[in-house]
Protein backbone atom coordinates (compact mmCIF):
# COMPACT_ATOMS: atom_id res chain seq x y z
CA UNK A 1 0.00 0.00 0.00
CA UNK A 2 1.22 3.55 -0.69
CA UNK A 3 1.59 6.01 2.16
CA UNK A 4 -1.90 7.21 3.02
CA UNK A 5 -0.91 10.87 2.94
CA UNK A 6 0.59 10.47 -0.51
CA UNK A 7 -2.60 8.79 -1.72
CA UNK A 8 -4.59 11.71 -0.32
CA UNK A 9 -2.31 14.31 -1.89
CA UNK A 10 -3.00 12.81 -5.33
CA UNK A 11 -6.70 13.57 -4.87
CA UNK A 12 -6.66 16.72 -2.75
CA UNK A 13 -4.13 19.52 -3.09
CA UNK A 14 -2.65 21.40 -0.14
CA UNK A 15 -4.39 24.56 -1.35
CA UNK A 16 -7.74 22.74 -1.19
CA UNK A 17 -7.02 21.48 2.33
CA UNK A 18 -6.07 24.98 3.48
CA UNK A 19 -9.20 26.41 1.87
CA UNK A 20 -11.33 24.09 4.02
CA UNK A 21 -9.44 25.14 7.14
CA UNK A 22 -9.55 28.83 6.22
CA UNK A 23 -13.34 28.76 5.77
CA UNK A 24 -14.19 26.74 8.89
CA UNK A 25 -11.57 27.45 11.57
CA UNK A 26 -12.54 29.51 14.62
CA UNK A 27 -9.77 31.69 16.06
CA UNK A 28 -9.49 33.51 19.38
CA UNK A 29 -9.33 37.29 19.03
CA UNK A 30 -5.85 38.78 19.73
CA UNK A 31 -7.56 41.04 22.30
CA UNK A 32 -8.76 37.94 24.17
CA UNK A 33 -5.24 36.50 24.11
CA UNK A 34 -3.85 39.78 25.45
CA UNK A 35 -6.43 39.86 28.25
CA UNK A 36 -5.77 36.28 29.44
CA UNK A 37 -3.13 34.27 27.54
CA UNK A 38 -3.42 31.08 29.63
CA UNK A 39 -6.74 30.08 31.20
CA UNK A 40 -5.85 26.97 33.24
CA UNK A 41 -2.25 27.35 34.44
CA UNK A 42 -2.85 24.61 37.01
CA UNK A 43 -3.26 22.00 34.27
CA UNK A 44 -1.06 20.40 31.61
CA UNK A 45 -1.15 17.23 29.53
CA UNK A 46 -0.59 14.13 31.74
CA UNK A 47 -0.81 16.18 34.95
CA UNK A 48 -2.75 14.38 37.68
CA UNK A 49 -6.29 15.30 38.69
CA UNK A 50 -7.40 15.95 42.27
CA UNK A 51 -10.80 16.53 43.83
CA UNK A 52 -12.14 18.18 46.98
CA UNK A 53 -10.22 21.37 46.32
CA UNK A 54 -6.95 19.62 45.44
CA UNK A 55 -6.86 17.48 48.58
CA UNK A 56 -7.64 13.97 47.26
CA UNK A 57 -6.54 12.00 44.17
CA UNK A 58 -9.25 11.59 41.54
CA UNK A 59 -9.28 7.92 40.57
CA UNK A 60 -10.58 6.03 37.55
CA UNK A 61 -11.76 2.44 38.05
CA UNK A 62 -11.40 -0.03 35.20
CA UNK A 63 -14.69 -1.93 34.92
CA UNK A 64 -13.02 -5.04 33.52
CA UNK A 65 -10.05 -5.36 35.87
CA UNK A 66 -11.43 -3.57 38.89
CA UNK A 67 -8.15 -1.67 39.23
CA UNK A 68 -8.14 2.02 40.04
CA UNK A 69 -5.61 4.43 38.57
CA UNK A 70 -4.96 8.10 39.21
CA UNK A 71 -6.78 10.09 36.51
CA UNK A 72 -4.61 12.39 34.40
CA UNK A 73 -5.22 15.26 32.00
CA UNK A 74 -5.76 14.54 28.32
CA UNK A 75 -7.20 17.62 26.66
CA UNK A 76 -10.08 18.50 28.97
CA UNK A 77 -8.96 21.88 30.25
CA UNK A 78 -7.43 22.98 26.96
CA UNK A 79 -10.89 22.37 25.47
CA UNK A 80 -12.49 24.40 28.24
CA UNK A 81 -10.05 27.26 27.73
CA UNK A 82 -10.69 27.47 24.00
CA UNK A 83 -14.45 27.13 24.42
CA UNK A 84 -14.62 30.00 26.92
CA UNK A 85 -12.19 32.18 24.97
CA UNK A 86 -14.54 31.83 21.99
CA UNK A 87 -17.54 32.84 24.08
CA UNK A 88 -19.11 29.39 23.85
CA UNK A 89 -20.38 26.61 26.07
CA UNK A 90 -19.43 22.98 25.51
CA UNK A 91 -22.87 22.03 24.20
CA UNK A 92 -22.65 24.79 21.59
CA UNK A 93 -19.80 23.15 19.66
CA UNK A 94 -20.87 19.66 18.55
CA UNK A 95 -18.39 17.94 16.20
CA UNK A 96 -15.74 20.63 16.70
CA UNK A 97 -12.27 19.79 18.04
CA UNK A 98 -9.65 21.77 19.89
CA UNK A 99 -6.36 21.54 17.98
CA UNK A 100 -3.04 22.57 19.49
CA UNK A 101 -0.94 24.54 17.03
CA UNK A 102 2.43 23.95 18.69
CA UNK A 103 3.65 20.54 19.79
CA UNK A 104 6.31 18.04 18.84
CA UNK A 105 6.07 16.93 15.23
CA UNK A 106 6.00 13.14 15.40
CA UNK A 107 3.81 11.48 12.80
CA UNK A 108 4.36 8.09 14.48
CA UNK A 109 3.13 9.39 17.85
CA UNK A 110 6.09 7.85 19.69
CA UNK A 111 7.42 10.98 21.41
CA UNK A 112 6.06 12.58 24.53
CA UNK A 113 4.65 15.97 23.65
CA UNK A 114 6.72 18.20 25.88
CA UNK A 115 5.08 21.39 24.66
CA UNK A 116 1.56 20.61 25.85
CA UNK A 117 2.96 19.00 29.00
CA UNK A 118 4.22 22.48 29.84
CA UNK A 119 1.79 24.51 31.93
CA UNK A 120 2.78 27.66 29.99
CA UNK A 121 1.43 26.39 26.68
CA UNK A 122 -1.24 23.72 27.35
CA UNK A 123 -4.18 26.11 27.80
CA UNK A 124 -2.63 29.05 25.95
CA UNK A 125 -5.38 30.33 23.65
CA UNK A 126 -2.87 31.45 20.99
CA UNK A 127 -1.76 27.82 20.82
CA UNK A 128 -5.18 26.50 19.82
CA UNK A 129 -7.69 26.69 17.01
CA UNK A 130 -11.17 25.17 16.79
CA UNK A 131 -11.78 23.00 13.72
CA UNK A 132 -14.56 20.72 12.51
CA UNK A 133 -13.59 17.33 13.89
CA UNK A 134 -12.84 15.65 10.54
CA UNK A 135 -10.29 18.36 9.73
CA UNK A 136 -8.34 17.74 12.92
CA UNK A 137 -6.63 14.81 11.18
CA UNK A 138 -4.92 17.26 8.82
CA UNK A 139 -3.40 19.20 11.69
CA UNK A 140 -2.31 15.98 13.38
CA UNK A 141 -0.65 14.38 10.38
CA UNK A 142 0.36 17.00 7.79
CA UNK A 143 3.38 19.07 8.78
CA UNK A 144 2.71 21.61 6.02
CA UNK A 145 -0.71 22.32 7.54
CA UNK A 146 0.77 22.67 11.03
CA UNK A 147 3.38 25.03 9.64
CA UNK A 148 0.83 27.39 8.14
CA UNK A 149 -1.23 27.41 11.35
CA UNK A 150 1.93 28.41 13.22
CA UNK A 151 2.71 31.13 10.71
CA UNK A 152 -0.82 32.46 11.13
CA UNK A 153 -0.53 32.41 14.93
CA UNK A 154 2.77 34.31 14.72
CA UNK A 155 1.32 37.15 12.67
CA UNK A 156 -2.07 37.13 14.41
CA UNK A 157 -0.86 37.13 18.03
CA UNK A 158 2.78 38.16 17.63
CA UNK A 159 3.72 34.92 19.34
CA UNK A 160 6.11 32.05 18.67
CA UNK A 161 6.23 29.10 21.05
CA UNK A 162 9.22 29.56 23.35
CA UNK A 163 9.57 25.93 24.41
CA UNK A 164 13.14 24.71 24.00
CA UNK A 165 11.99 21.54 22.21
CA UNK A 166 10.69 23.55 19.24
CA UNK A 167 13.32 26.30 19.05
CA UNK A 168 14.58 25.18 15.64
CA UNK A 169 11.05 25.02 14.27
CA UNK A 170 10.36 28.48 15.66
CA UNK A 171 13.26 29.92 13.68
CA UNK A 172 11.86 28.36 10.51
CA UNK A 173 8.42 29.84 11.17
CA UNK A 174 9.88 33.30 11.79
CA UNK A 175 11.62 33.24 8.40
CA UNK A 176 8.72 31.64 6.47
CA UNK A 177 8.27 33.04 2.96
CA UNK A 178 6.35 30.42 0.92
CA UNK A 179 2.90 31.95 0.54
CA UNK A 180 1.61 29.91 -2.43
CA UNK A 181 -0.92 27.82 -0.48
CA UNK A 182 -1.26 30.13 2.53
CA UNK A 183 -4.89 31.30 2.95
CA UNK A 184 -5.48 34.76 1.51
CA UNK A 185 -7.49 36.01 4.51
CA UNK A 186 -4.75 35.15 7.03
CA UNK A 187 -2.23 37.73 8.26
CA UNK A 188 1.25 38.14 6.80
CA UNK A 189 4.25 40.24 7.88
CA UNK A 190 3.19 43.05 5.54
CA UNK A 191 -0.57 42.51 5.88
CA UNK A 192 -2.17 42.58 9.33
CA UNK A 193 -5.50 40.80 9.20
CA UNK A 194 -7.97 38.78 11.24
CA UNK A 195 -8.65 35.33 9.76
CA UNK A 196 -12.22 34.71 8.78
CA UNK A 197 -13.72 32.92 11.76
CA UNK A 198 -12.06 35.10 14.40
CA UNK A 199 -14.47 35.54 17.33
CA UNK A 200 -14.39 39.14 18.64
CA UNK A 201 -13.53 39.86 22.27
CA UNK A 202 -16.82 40.50 24.05
CA UNK A 203 -18.29 41.19 27.48
CA UNK A 204 -19.19 37.53 27.75
CA UNK A 205 -15.60 36.45 27.08
CA UNK A 206 -14.24 39.12 29.45
CA UNK A 207 -16.57 37.95 32.21
CA UNK A 208 -15.45 34.34 31.72
CA UNK A 209 -11.80 35.44 31.86
CA UNK A 210 -12.43 37.48 35.00
CA UNK A 211 -14.01 34.46 36.69
CA UNK A 212 -10.98 32.37 35.76
CA UNK A 213 -8.63 34.99 37.20
CA UNK A 214 -10.64 35.10 40.42
CA UNK A 215 -10.52 31.29 40.71
CA UNK A 216 -6.76 31.21 40.14
CA UNK A 217 -6.26 33.94 42.73
CA UNK A 218 -8.43 32.08 45.26
CA UNK A 219 -6.77 28.72 44.61
CA UNK A 220 -3.29 30.16 45.07
CA UNK A 221 -4.39 31.17 48.56
CA UNK A 222 -6.79 28.42 49.58
CA UNK A 223 -6.48 25.25 47.48
CA UNK A 224 -5.28 22.02 49.04
CA UNK A 225 -1.75 20.62 49.20
CA UNK A 226 -1.73 19.15 45.69
CA UNK A 227 -2.41 22.46 43.95
CA UNK A 228 0.70 23.15 41.78
CA UNK A 229 1.40 26.62 43.13
CA UNK A 230 4.97 26.85 41.84
CA UNK A 231 3.94 25.92 38.30
CA UNK A 232 0.97 28.30 38.37
CA UNK A 233 3.05 31.21 39.64
CA UNK A 234 5.71 30.47 37.01
CA UNK A 235 3.05 30.63 34.28
CA UNK A 236 1.68 33.94 35.62
CA UNK A 237 5.18 35.39 35.71
CA UNK A 238 6.05 34.10 32.23
CA UNK A 239 2.99 35.70 30.63
CA UNK A 240 2.91 38.74 32.93
CA UNK A 241 -0.64 37.91 33.98
CA UNK A 242 -2.01 40.21 36.66
CA UNK A 243 -4.78 38.73 38.78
Amino acid sequence: MPDGLEALRKELTLAEVMHLIEKTARWVDPATFAYLPVWYPEHARRALFYKSNWTEPQMNRNRQTGLSVHKSEGNINANKALTKALGLRGKQRPNWSCCHIWGLDDDRYQSSNEVVQDHRFFSCVANMVLLPTPLKAFTDAMIEVKTMLRVCALHLYGWLCEHEAVSNTGAQIASWSDWDDYPVSWPKPDKPALPSGTVPFSDRIKNAADKRKATIRRDLEQAGPHYPRKQVQAVLDFWNIAL
